[in-house]
């Protein structure tokens, strides 16, 4: 009998591992009653959604299949016959919305080769000029934030080790963390009310990747965040496995109390 214990973590994106929003609107500075210059704050927002769109498209097929989204990559696998995609033209092959089981196929391409970029990183893609653009940006921001993307990371990498306190070690690859001492595994997943490709460039460009495995990205865009639990719970649910979610909003709050999921109440950036 496998007596194994599974800790999985559901966490959102924005405004809890992640700021965009706050930065962009100003609501992050106006929280520091002044302290904040809110003007740099709107400025490196602007620069984060500029890379995000960049990189979607022209890496990612967003410009493709911005129409076509899906919860979650491993979606469209069934339609994957295999097919070597070596010399694949994807900008020939005829694709449009996906409401035959031809065009599906192509989607299914698509996220493959989508899911392979993500489990490479971002070195495999950019150019240096471009990795220290993003470099440089990731540190400015942080510093602007005081230090919020890189405690956000430690958290990751804390739960991974098995700290169970997910109240703002080492990196282990895929976000999933097996410890034979304890007879444990620590799984990190992310529910994102966001479109699913530019999400996963943002687990990307924030450094989320080697933390969080492209098969755990979940986008509620569509489905809405009870159905992305209800996934969850029903994956990976076992009799040794035990979840909590961490977020700052309503919705994951919601969810998490309808699959009587432990819910942790992340500190939002306006307050």
């Amino acid at each position: 009998m496998n007596n194994q214990i599974t800790k999985v973590y559901i966490w959102d994106m924005d405004e809890t591992l992640i700021l965009l929003k706050s930065l962009l609107n100003g609501s992050y500075a106006e929280a520091f009653a002044g302290l904040k210059d809110a003007q740099k704050g709107v400025e490196i927002g602007k620069m984060w959604e500029k890379h995000i769109l960049q990189i979607s498209d022209d890496f990612f097929f967003y410009e493709q299949i911005e129409n076509c989204n899906k919860p979650f990559l491993e979606v469209m696998s069934n339609y994957d016959d295999g097919q070597d995609l070596s010399g694949y033209d994807f900008n020939q092959d005829g694709f449009s919305p996906p409401h035959d089981d031809l065009n599906k196929r192509r989607l299914a391409y698509r996220h493959r080769v989508i899911a392979n970029k993500y489990k490479n990183g971002l070195h495999n893609i950019l150019d240096q000029e471009m990795m220290d653009l993003w470099d440089a940006l990731y540190k400015m921001t942080d510093e602007y934030t005081d230090g919020w993307l890189s405690s956000a990371r430690a958290l990751l990498e804390q739960c991974l080790a098995g700290n169970e306190d997910p109240t703002f070690g080492s990196t282990v690859a895929g976000g999933v963390v097996s410890s034979n001492a304890t007879g444990s595994q620590h799984i990190n997943v992310l529910v994102t009310s966001g479109s699913l490709i530019p999400s996963l460039v943002k687990c990307l460009l924030f450094r989320l990747d080697n933390l969080i495995s492209y098969e755990n990205v979940y986008s509620s865009w569509d489905v809405g965040k009870l159905q992305c639990f209800q996934w969850i719970k029903k994956r990976f649910n076992s009799r040794n496995t035990h979840f909590c979610a961490i977020g700052d909003g309503w919705e994951e709050c919601e969810a998490a109390q309808s699959h009587e999921v432990a819910f942790y109440q992340g500190r939002p950036a306006s307050q």
